[in-house]
């Protein structure tokens, strides 16, 4: 029983001494934004049609609401200055959706102007099927 008592003992002090000696464990805390991994650009002149600017919003909405914070959404006037060198970089010469990831580019344009009106859900699937891949 004695023997019982001073194995315990022990077991307990040495789970004690290395507790106090062990380095903590560094957690990201919940509300740490998480990197953006994918960027999805809108380019666009300053005058817009009503199509135009549907795209905008429907690409927009549905970003933010398939992605949160993972995926960026940005809307660039390329008639600015600051948006003429971003489309420089990514080689666009009129409106144009891009999503982008690293030097990966997809381009939606064509579905975007068919369907963010027409067919908002559709226009919302196919932004979640070429933005999923890349997550």
């Amino acid at each position: 029983m004695k023997h019982i008592i001073l194995s315990t003992l022990t077991a307990f002090m040495v789970l004690l001494t290395s507790s106090l000696f062990a380095e903590p464990v560094i957690t990201n805390a919940p509300n740490d934004n998480p990197p953006v991994k994918v960027d999805v650009y809108y380019f666009h002149f300053t005058a817009r049609c009503v199509t135009c600017k549907a795209v905008e919003e429907q690409a927009k909405a549905n970003v933010q609401s398939l992605y949160g914070e993972k995926v960026r959404f940005s809307s660039v006037n390329i008639e600015e200055e600051s948006g003429k060198e971003l489309a420089k970089k990514l080689k666009v010469s009129g409106q144009a959706l891009l999503i982008v990831k690293g030097k990966k580019q997809i381009n939606i344009t064509n579905q975007g102007f068919m369907y963010a009106k027409s067919n908002p859900e559709k226009f919302k699937s196919i932004i979640k099927e070429n933005i999923d891949p890349l997550l």
